[in-house]
């Protein structure tokens, strides 16, 4: 029987010039790089020039993705940005995207999620091309989480950095099996009772203030590879696959040691796991789309491969989707 599935067409991404390095931050706090590496395996992370902002990234990330997917931005209708770090409180940082490319028409709006937020908005514009509602979608991850960082506090201000990512979706009605082109299946899930293990300690309602990202990092990796392990477990059962079937694991790119607990977990092999984290660190909402991004474009992601994506953030949320590229 026939469905629309949403087919991923292209995929783009953008990095900030400025590169930090542990060394650098070993100036700034009590920390080293070979701290920083055994804890993490960040070595570096780039940082966003003064002036430039979420919806900079977006853009860029944005204009990519449109190019590689032979696609111009006014065949789009549908925009959603993943974001914590938006512009400004309001209007939505999606419509100053969807301003800068020229796109009058549809809808443009921003999804919360933290570190998950891509694999929120990639589920949430799946399920309104597959409603009929749009027909081509730009589904972004920007971030500027050095904005929110307390750069003296070596707990976190060694693990994030800035960049974006975007895909571009397109609703094709194919045979509705397993083997079809793109996304196959999602799950989301939340649990506000550890909205205080990872978040920011400000906000236009209560401080009206920015504030800045505060993390119980234990409590963060204790929950983050169970939490991973039983929504891919989930994701993967309704397909009929198992994680031997997939090509790539494309994870948010947290820590290292979360990465591969999770592989090993689900009996994934580590020579699947696409990692970046040792190069951009935990770009929030941005690490996953960057990471397909940069398995596009070394050769590794090649049409017809099972992609299976993860993140875990503060809420917390969770979630994955499993794509035939």
């Amino acid at each position: 029987m026939s469905m629309i599935r949403s087919v991923i067409r292209g995929c783009g991404g953008y990095l900030p010039e400025r590169i930090m390095t542990n060394d650098d931050l070993a100036e700034m706090v009590d920390t080293s790089d070979d701290w920083i590496i055994e804890r993490t395996g960040i070595r570096t992370r780039h940082i966003a020039a003064d002036g430039e902002l979420t919806s900079d990234i977006g853009v860029a990330s944005a204009r990519q993705a449109l190019e590689r997917s032979e696609m111009d931005a006014t065949d789009i209708d549908l925009i959603i940005l993943a974001t914590s770090t938006p512009d400004q409180t309001f209007p939505a940082t999606a419509v100053s995207i969807q301003a800068e490319l020229g796109i009058t028409h549809g809808a443009a709006f921003d999804m919360q999620a933290v570190c998950s937020g891509f694999v929120f908005a990639l589920a949430t514009a799946d399920n309104f091309l597959k409603s009929g509602q749009y027909q081509r979608a730009l589904v972004i991850g920007a971030e500027t989480f050095s904005r929110i960082l307390d750069w003296e506090d070596r707990g976190t201000c060694v693990l994030f950095g800035d960049g974006g990512g975007a895909v571009v979706l397109e609703a094709q009605k194919l045979n509705g099996v397993a083997t079809d082109r793109g996304i196959l299946a999602s799950q989301l899930r939340s649990d506000g009772r550890y909205r205080d293990k990872l978040f920011v300690d400000g906000g236009p309602s209560s401080t009206g203030t920015v504030g800045h990202l505060r993390m119980h990092g234990r409590e963060v990796f204790r929950h983050a590879v169970t939490n991973i392990s039983e929504v891919i477990v989930d994701t993967l059962k309704g397909t009929g696959y198992t994680a031997d079937d997939v090509d790539w694991f494309v994870p948010h790119q947290a820590n290292r040691r979360i990465l591969e607990g999770t592989a090993r977990r689900i009996g994934l092999s580590s020579e699947k796991i696409v990692m970046t984290v040792e190069n951009h660190a935990n770009t929030s909402a941005a690490s996953i789309p960057l990471a397909l991004n940069t398995a596009f474009e070394d050769g590794r992601l090649q049409d017809g491969h099972l992609v299976l994506m993860e993140a875990m953030g503060g809420g917390f949320t969770w979630g994955a989707v499993l794509a035939r590229w």
